[in-house]
Parts: C-alpha cells; structure tokens; sequence
C-alpha cells in the first residue's frame, strides 16, 4: 500500500472517530490505527523468519521465482516469494537467487522495489 493511502486512510480514521463519538471515537480510531500496525509488522517479522531459516540466495525453481516477479514489487514481498535471502552484489542493489540446477535470477532494487530482473540458465 502506499504510504499516503495509509496515513490519509488513518487521518480519516481519526476524524470520523471525532465528529462521531468524540474522544471515544479517537481512542477507538487509535486503537485500530495500532492493531493494523501490528498486524503488518507481523507479517513482516514472519517473512524475515522464514527467511532466515533458509540457505542464502537458495531458491526452489528460478525460473518459477522469473514467472512471478513484476516491476514494482516491494522487498518484503520479494522475500515472500523466494522464503530467502538474496545474495548482494557488491556495487549495487542487485540480489540474486539460485536454484539446485543451476539457474538464477538476479533482481534490481530501485527504492526498495523491484526495477528489473534477469534469469540465467546454466548453459547460456
């Protein structure tokens, strides 16, 4: 979600809680603003768990991880995907993904999204 989506989704929260109930509605706008906070930092810490349980830039099938990436996917849901870390170049925000046969996928980060992305066979 967008960040803006999310603080306007919260200030509306907010003030219909007032115009409605009054402080009780603010305390109850609030109370939901934090659950939600909750919720996706959850999310978050059980994606980065998975994939610290997982070998280093270890993916089950590059080319299926190929089939599912688009431009615009965040890190977080890179991770998802791969349940692993990628390896990091050195240079740059690009991190790559190998399977047992071979292949791999090098993704491109750009804000913490992905830009591009490359799959290499063995072979090629």
């Amino acid at each position: 979600m967008n960040p803006w989506i999310g603080w306007a989704l919260a200030a509306a929260a907010l003030a219909a809680g007032w115009f409605g109930y009054g402080l009780r509605g603010v305390a109850l706008a609030v109370t939901v603003i934090a659950f939600w906070l909750l919720l996706q930092f959850n999310r978050l810490v059980r994606v980065m768990r998975t994939a610290a349980d997982s070998p280093l830039g270890h993916v089950d099938s590059a080319v299926m991880l190929n089939a599912k990436l688009h431009a615009g996917l965040n890190m977080a849901k890179v991770l998802a995907l791969t349940k692993s870390l990628g390896r990091k170049h050195e240079t740059s925000e690009i991190y790559t993904w190998t399977d047992d046969g071979g292949a791999a996928v090098s993704v491109s980060f750009a804000n913490g999204r992905c830009a591009s992305w490359v799959l290499t066979r063995p072979g090629e």
